[in-house]
């Protein structure tokens, strides 16, 4: 199984930082040219529904489940799940004294019929968060 874990700080509220980070369509800004598409689909208390879709017009649907009060999101990949068996993940906000440390934990394994083991997937995603999480930083730091 593949496990990744990186973080960043944002030097902004913790509103701000949560609020921003979870506002699903502007994914395809705070994620650069990962998504070209991201949409909700549902909403219910504080669970969302979304769909992505990627550059290679791949699109999947998630859950996120928000759970401000206590600093901390859990979403999984719903449909379709290839190329993964399965994929979940977590963000933690943790308040520190020079702002927000966001931390992304993503725990998957890959389908036996995918493409790239899970060793390589996770190397993709090391690379992609620690990029990402740049861009969260500079976009939230704009806006407080």
């Amino acid at each position: 199984m593949g496990h990744t874990c990186n973080s960043i700080i944002i030097n902004a509220p913790y509103d701000l930082v949560f609020n921003i980070s979870n506002d699903i369509p502007r994914w395809t800004e705070l994620f650069g040219a990962e998504y070209k598409k991201a949409e909700i689909v549902k909403k219910e208390d504080n669970k969302i529904t979304f769909r992505l879709t990627d550059d290679e017009d791949k699109s999947w649907i998630s859950w996120r489940l928000l759970f401000k009060e206590n600093y901390f999101t859990y979403s999984e990949r719903f449909d379709p799940k290839f190329p993964f068996e399965y994929m979940k993940i977590i963000w933690l906000y943790t308040p520190k004294a020079d702002g927000i440390e966001l931390t992304w934990i993503q725990h998957f394994k890959m389908d036996s019929k995918a493409k790239f083991s899970d060793e390589q997937v996770e190397g993709f995603i090391n690379k992609h968060s620690k990029d990402n999480l740049l861009i969260f930083k500079k976009v939230i730091e704009a806006a407080k």
